[in-house]
């Protein structure tokens, strides 16, 4: 069932503002709270309501491949896209299979970007009593990998192929569920281990360690560093991952961190906050600038917020150009430029 919010989450309080002082009523898709894709809509629809930009009206708990393909279709305005989903629409491939190449890159076309952030890094991690002995230990597991329906699915398989060479089906039993009941999957056992993109620290892997010791495990040096892993890390939707064995360790004292060195490597899933590219440029700029002013408030609404990019516009870091067809909205463009950022030429 879908649930409805207006306005913006301010810590545990809904502020809902006067349609009559804003200027814009807008729809935006998001997911269930916790994780940095509802915080930054959540974040942006507070601000946008304070400075009179928009009321915004929120649909949770929705997956990329719903939220994406609303805002092609111009059904929402606002909408997370992790920018494999972009890629595989505009190919008519994936969850977008049924609408065949034509008819996905048409919509494909449709999606600028306002600012982007990161997904998650895709993280091993399986309870102790399993006796999991990490990455080289996944055949004939059942691995939690993702939502029925979706990229995050998508790239977990191919991220276990490339460092296991195990397909699911084949090499280990591949296990769903929605986002809202991931953290319930894992604790009741129902899967082995998980593969799913997570912010340190974020309530998904928080929520699972409250139930008992755990271990994660990077991708080894060797690999990571590999053709192949290069390869995938410069895909449509992936970047680099890197954080040290510190950082890490904010997961808490019920994690244990494993690591032939003193860096912890992955995959990180990237993406955006994408709008329909028939948005007006004064309001893909406001958007965009009351976004960029009120950074500091969003990094203090939770602690993972400084590890999820909302900053990095590098196109390699960010998942920007190359084979990603989605590019940033003019609108957002000049407010990125007039606040000091650069912008790759490649993704305006």
């Amino acid at each position: 069932m879908k649930r409805f919010m207006l306005a913006a989450i301010a810590g545990s309080s809904i502020v809902t503002a006067s349609p009559a002082l804003a200027a814009e009523n807008l729809t935006a898709f998001t997911s269930a709270p916790g994780v940095a894709v509802h915080l930054s809509i959540a974040h942006l629809a507070e601000v946008a309501s304070a400075r009179k930009i928009a009321d915004i009206q929120i649909t949770l708990g929705q997956t990329g491949a719903n939220a994406t393909l609303a805002v092609a279709e111009g059904k929402a305005d606002i909408g997370i896209c992790p920018f494999i989903l972009p890629f595989l629409m505009s190919k008519g491939v994936g969850p977008y299979a049924a609408m065949g190449a034509e008819k996905g890159a048409e919509l494909a076309a449709n999606l600028r970007v306002l600012y982007p952030y990161s997904f998650g890094a895709y993280l091993l991690y399986a309870y102790d009593t399993v006796g999991l002995k990490g990455w080289g230990d996944l055949k004939d597991r059942r691995i939690l990998n993702g939502p029925p329906r979706g990229g995050a699915t998508a790239e977990a398989r191919s991220l276990i192929q490339v460092v296991t060479g195990l397909e699911e089906g084949k090499g280990y039993e591949g296990i769903q569920s929605d986002w809202s009941q991931m953290a319930t999957t894992i604790t009741e056992g129902t899967s082995d281990a998980a593969v799913l993109p997570e912010f340190i620290p974020s309530d998904r892997p928080l929520q699972a360690l409250s139930a008992g010791k755990m271990t994660f495990w990077s991708i080894p040096k060797v690999m990571y560093e590999s053709e192949p892993m290069q390869k995938i890390l410069s895909a449509p939707g992936s970047a680099p991952f890197q954080l040290t064995i510190e950082q890490m360790q904010a997961l808490g004292d019920n994690a244990t961190i494993v690591s032939e060195d003193d860096t912890f490597r992955t995959r990180g899933s990237v993406g955006g906050n994408c709008v329909n590219a028939s948005m007006s440029d004064e309001l893909a700029y406001q958007l965009t600038k009351a976004h960029i002013e009120t950074l500091d408030e969003i990094y203090a609404k939770a602690p993972y917020a400084r590890n999820v990019g909302f900053e990095e516009l590098g196109a390699k870091q960010s998942g920007m150009c190359g084979p990603n067809p989605v590019k940033y909205h003019s609108g957002a463009t000049r407010a990125w430029e007039e606040a000091g950022y650069t912008v790759p030429d490649c993704a305006k």
